[in-house]
């Protein structure tokens, strides 16, 4: 049982008999002799052996470590095939998400900023006199006079985005 674990602990390693025995400082004939059953490792090469191939020493006194099959590698590469496709799609999904964002905020500062050209601040012809008006005609005023400033920036901000998004897309 020992040779055959540490025979199959070596290759699911990708280790070759030479690789391990420069590992543990022996020659390739010892591991070769380990492995055929013909001599055994003492106590102290024992823990360094299990050491190297990260395993513990119960491992490979235990029972046969069976050797990873081409068909259990298989199954994990298209497992890890499919998880990288649904992060792909995540990914893109979200991109979608970030540049459908950024053309809605060019179209609604388009829209805005069309409405105060076409109104014309009608506001300002408005009787001030009545508390009421007045409060709204400065509302608007306010409104107004913070888009025309903020806006540009934002229009500027969100054009940058969406060339970014589109150029990493």
């Amino acid at each position: 049982m020992l040779s055959e674990n540490i025979k199959a602990m070596r290759k699911s390693k990708g280790l070759s008999q030479q690789e391990l025995a420069i590992a543990l400082n022996v020659v390739r004939q010892t591991i070769s002799k380990w492995e055929q059953g013909l001599s055994v490792p003492d106590s102290d090469m024992l823990i360094s052996l299990s050491e190297v191939l990260e395993t513990p020493v119960s491992t490979l006194l235990g029972k046969t470590v069976a050797e990873a099959k081409v068909d259990d590698l298989k199954a994990i590469s298209e497992k890890l095939e499919i998880v990288n496709l649904q992060l792909a799609q995540k990914r893109i999904a979200r991109r979608r998400i970030i540049q459908g964002s950024l053309e809605s905020l060019c179209a609604l500062v388009a829209i805005i900023s069309a409405i105060l050209i076409v109104s014309n601040s009608p506001y300002l012809s408005w009787n001030y006199h009545d508390p009421e008006t007045a409060v709204l005609g400065v509302g608007f005023h306010a409104f107004e006079w913070l888009f025309v400033r903020l806006a540009p920036i934002a229009l500027i901000g969100a054009i940058a985005g969406l060339f970014l998004a589109r150029r990493k897309a």
